[in-house]
C-alpha cells in the first residue's frame, strides 16, 4: 500500500499536463470488481473544477483529474494503516480514512470495494469527497 500510494503521489508530483498519468490499477475481484466497474461509468468529468484527464495504463479502476491534481483507485486493499478504533469522516453517507502518515491519501471504506483517492494541495478535501461521495453510493454498494 505505501508503495503504490508513493507511485500515486510521484505522478501527481512530476506529471506535466500533455501527458497521460501514471496510475498503477488496482485488480479487485467479484463484487468489488463489479461495482469498480460501475463507479467508473458514473464518475464526473470534472471535479472540484478540474477536466478528467488520461491515465495510463488504461483500466476501468482509476481516474485522474487535472494535471494529475486528483487520483482515484477503486479495488484497493484495506488501509493498512487503518485500525477499529480510528475515527472517519463521513460526506453524503461515504465514510471516509485519513491516512495520519500520508495526509494527501483518503479512503472510502465500509463498502464492498475501498476507493483510495489522492488529493493534490491545489484542492480542499472535503470538496472533493462530497462530489465522489454521490457515484460511489450510486455505484458501490454498503
Amino acid at each position: 500500500m505505501r508503495v503504490t500510494a508513493g507511485v500515486v503521489l510521484l505522478a501527481l508530483a512530476l506529471t506535466g499536463c500533455a501527458q497521460p498519468v501514471r496510475i498503477d490499477p488496482p485488480r479487485p475481484q467479484g463484487a468489488a470488481a463489479e461495482g469498480c466497474r460501475a463507479l467508473g461509468n458514473v464518475l464526473p468529468q470534472r471535479l472540484d473544477g478540474a477536466e478528467r484527464a488520461e491515465a495510463t495504463p488504461r483500466s476501468p479502476y482509476t481516474a485522474v483529474w487535472g494535471e494529475a491534481e486528483i487520483a482515484l483507485r477503486c479495488g484497493v486493499p484495506r488501509p493498512a494503516a487503518m485500525k477499529p478504533t480510528d475515527t472517519v469522516s463521513e460526506f453524503n453517507g461515504v465514510a471516509w480514512f485519513a491516512d495520519p502518515a500520508k495526509p494527501l491519501l483518503f479512503t472510502a471504506i465500509g463498502r464492498e470495494a475501498y476507493v483510495e483517492v489522492t488529493i493534490s494541495r491545489e484542492h480542499t478535501p472535503g470538496d472533493v469527497l462530497v462530489e465522489l461521495a454521490g457515484p460511489i453510493t450510486k455505484a458501490i454498494p454498503d
